[in-house]
């Protein structure tokens, strides 16, 4: 896969007249706030522009009114469209209901993201996978269109930045990182509070949803590898749902020994989405032994099977990457 250049992608976004943008299913703030600020800055240009999920926003995202402009049900026909934009989806797979849409498709298709795993499946794709975000990437993109960052794309470009460098706590953040969350405070974002509402700010309901699983909370490979699950009996026991899991599996790593730690949230009976935190081993390729895949430090994936199965598979996933 060739990396199309800045000129190309800029060139498509001056040139469209209307464009639907998707992200990945169960969005989180680095999918929503890159594909919100590019649907708002190509409106800013004068384009007809939607913004399209599988998924509904979760609740813990609704902080930023560009939200609202999130479609599970298309207002538009594909047909009128002469651009189509896949932003932070490492798969075509992972844009969910929009995939077979998108797949044949056509007029163009675009490609944004920063997940190593990415291939590239549209006509023109920018990937730059040593970026924190997909927002990280985004800055520069506006820039080679001229498009304005306005406050408003300023605070969605934020959100994504923070929410998928931890923090800033991330061992993926660079200079680059923090060089683009100071521009992104000069056009006005918000970063503290931002920071806030992600990381510190959350719900009776949360704290006692992690209270449970963390009485969970097991080892392996000599205390390499950790394990935190969450069943759909926790969510209906605190009247939680799977947003509110947001950040459970970075906590493991702050235990000294843990080098990787998996959090197993139960979909339904026997069906298991693991999320794959790692201070040094390269989780992307245990994720994709599953058909799955991220980043070296970052990654999920689906299983199948009872849970004692489901954690022997992935200790031995683990134990071939330390």
């Amino acid at each position: 896969m060739t990396n199309s250049s800045l000129e190309e992608i800029a060139k498509i976004l001056n040139k469209c007249r209307k464009a639907a943008i998707t992200c990945h299913v169960r969005p989180d703030g680095d999918a929503l706030g890159s594909g919100l600020a590019l649907c708002v800055a190509l409106r800013n240009a004068g384009k007809e522009a939607y913004m399209l999920c599988e998924d509904e926003v979760p609740e813990r995202l609704r902080i930023l009114p560009a939200m609202e402009l999130v479609q599970t049900k298309p207002s538009v026909d594909f047909s009128e469209l002469d651009l189509f934009i896949s932003v932070d989806a490492a798969d075509i797979t992972r844009v969910g209901v929009f995939c077979p849409d998108f797949a044949s498709f056509k007029g163009i298709t675009l490609n944004i993201d920063h997940h190593i795993s990415n291939q590239g499946f549209a006509k023109y794709n920018y990937i730059v996978s040593d970026s924190t975000a997909t927002c990280e990437i985004l800055p520069e993109i506006f820039n080679a269109a001229k498009f304005e960052i306005t406050e408003e794309i300023a605070n969605l470009l934020a959100l994504g930045l923070i929410t998928d460098s931890g923090n800033f706590s991330h061992n993926d953040v660079s200079a680059k990182t923090f060089n683009v969350a100071a521009m992104l405070k000069e056009r006005g974002a918000d970063i503290s509070r931002i920071g806030y509402l992600m990381f510190t700010r959350q719900t009776r309901g949360r704290a006692i949803l992690f209270g449970k699983a963390l009485s969970r909370l097991r080892f392996a490979l000599d205390g390499k590898l950790a394990f935190i699950n969450i069943t759909q009996k926790d969510f209906s026991d605190t009247g939680t749902d799977k947003s509110h899991t947001e950040g459970f599996v970075d906590y493991a790593l702050s235990i000294d020994e843990v080098e990787v730690s998996v959090s197993l949230l139960e979909v339904k009976k026997n069906q298991y989405k693991a999320s794959l935190r790692s201070k040094r081993p390269n989780v992307n390729a245990v994720a994709s032994s599953f058909g799955g895949g991220g980043h070296v430090l970052a990654s999920g994936c689906m299983l199948f099977g009872e849970l004692e199965e489901v954690i022997d598979r992935l200790t031995y996933a683990v134990y071939q990457q330390l």
